[in-house]
């Protein structure tokens, strides 16, 4: 009987999986090194090493730094100072709305507040917080004013007739209230000229200086602009502006009592001449130059 060949004794495949031949045995395989068969361990210790050498870092960095447990601001100080820190900036918050408040109570428009604690807000506000808002704020208009004009007339017939006061603020309202595109000179023209006029005169009618006079000719010639439209039948000779100024009624839930009474202010008459006109001349004389 042949001896049994130990398979330990070499190798009996070759590297591609096939079978030698019987008579030939060149075929060798190549042993894998360590090295390849096996993973790599050395990834793991490392990693270690650098994270206990992050800690000790993050140990030996300073409080100031973010602290040993990165904390920063309020969170970073002991619990005393803690409640003495939240407690200060709570007096201080409340400080500051407190004043605010009373601030605004003292520059807004009387209301149900400052009715019943007046006294407590001037006493907190006056001397060192005092407010004076005329400059940037001023109150609100509290007042409806409107500028109505009446003319002589000389009719067809040669008789002069005195027509009855006519609106031209009214008119202007018209023209606004539901337009979505009202024009600039229904809305601004006649208000900032009767404002232009009472700024530049006296409460007894008398210009001013220059504007005062420029004031004069510029609301004449608004005014006849205006009854212009009206058609009035004849050839208009004289004019007389008025202002009504009626306080605006108090809601219906306040009871605060106002007077809604209208007060006028009424000018000269004018005598119309052709600078008063479009198209006119200048030199025109009036009464109220005179």
């Amino acid at each position: 009987m042949a001896p049994r060949r130990d398979r330990a004794a070499g190798p009996s495949w070759s590297a591609t999986g096939a079978r030698p031949d019987a008579g030939s045995l060149t075929t060798e395989t190549k042993p894998h090194s360590e090295s390849e068969s096996r993973p790599e361990r050395h990834s793991a210790p490392d990693a270690h090493a650098a994270a206990a050498a992050d800690g000790r870092a993050g140990a030996d960095a300073p409080a100031g730094a973010g602290g040993p447990a990165g904390r920063a601001g309020i969170a970073a100080l002991s619990l005393p100072y803690q409640v003495v820190a939240a407690v200060s900036l709570a007096v201080v918050g409340m400080f500051a709305c407190m004043h605010l408040a009373m601030a605004f109570l003292h520059v807004a428009p009387s209301n149900t507040l400052t009715k019943q604690h007046g006294e407590a807000v001037d006493d907190w506000v006056f001397p060192e917080f005092e407010q004076n808002w005329k400059l940037f704020a001023p109150n609100p208009l509290q007042q409806n004013i409107s500028v109505h004009a009446r003319a002589e007339v000389l009719g067809t017939d040669g008789g002069r007739r005195t027509t009855g006061w006519i609106d031209l603020s009214g008119d202007d309202g018209e023209a606004i209230r539901g337009n979505l595109f009202p024009s600039h000179v229904n809305q601004n023209e006649l208000r900032r000229g009767w404002d232009f006029y009472v700024n530049s005169h006296t409460d007894d009618n008398r210009p001013n200086g220059m504007r005062g006079q420029l004031s004069d000719r510029y609301i004449r010639r608004i005014a006849m602009l205006r009854l212009d439209a009206h058609h009035l039948g004849g050839r208009i000779e004289r004019i007389q502006l008025r202002s009504a100024t009626r306080g605006v009624e108090a809601p219906h839930w306040s009871d605060e009592k106002t007077d809604t009474r209208p007060y006028y202010r009424v000018l000269p008459w004018w005598t119309v001449t052709a600078a008063d006109l479009p198209g006119g001349v200048t030199g025109g004389r009036t009464e109220a130059d005179k």
